[in-house]
């Protein structure tokens, strides 16, 4: 974790520079997230079926430099499943379920995002980033008390985004003209 913040601390130092040029670049980054969640919970598959379920979020970042991102992100999570029956089991000792069960999450994540850009035109984008979370959970089980909290942590990505302007460049400059919005991405993103 050292290292993590000595190399973050370098990297804004090193960009400091770039910050005082004035570039003709957007500031702001707005970004719509659609993948899988794969929880570090032993037992999920048994409980919900699969051993992942869909995860969705929205972030708006600041662009500090070309480089370096800070933003804000709001995601949701939600899987169904079956409900264990508070001490009870069956002759086996295997557990006995009880109804159905909705889980909810709702992560609320602050990040800083690192990406290795050098042109506006640059087709493909790597990048490194991480942060502060707070995830509010919600479980609801037919028949017994709805369980309400959250849990504090932090979290790294690590992605790359792929410049989808020059696939239709007509498409892109109309979507400057009429909305402003420079460039459009597609990106793939591991988070941990």
């Amino acid at each position: 974790m050292r290292r993590l913040m000595f190399a973050m601390i370098f990297l804004v130092i090193s960009g400091a520079g770039h910050a005082a040029e004035v570039m003709d670049r957007p500031h702001w980054s707005f970004e719509l997230k659609g993948g899988l969640f794969y929880p570090e919970i032993e037992d999920w598959k048994a409980y919900y079926g699969d051993r992942n379920t869909g995860q969705y979020a929205a972030s708006l970042a600041y662009k500090i430099f070309r480089q370096m991102d800070i933003g804000l992100e709001a995601g949701y999570i939600k899987d169904k499943g079956r409900g264990l029956a508070p001490g009870h089991s069956a002759d086996a000792g295997l557990p006995v379920y009880s109804g159905s069960v909705t889980y909810e999450l709702f992560p609320l994540n602050m990040f800083v995002l690192f990406r290795l850009v050098l042109s506006e035109r640059q087709w493909l984008v790597p990048y490194v980033g991480g942060g502060w979370t707070r995830i509010y959970y919600r479980e609801k089980i037919e028949s017994q008390s709805t369980a309400r909290g959250y849990a504090d942590g932090n979290f790294a990505k690590v992605g790359i985004q792929i410049l989808l302007d020059g696939m239709d460049p007509s498409s892109a400059n109309s979507l400057y003209l009429d909305y402003g919005v420079e460039h459009t991405y597609l990106f793939f993103e591991v988070r941990k």
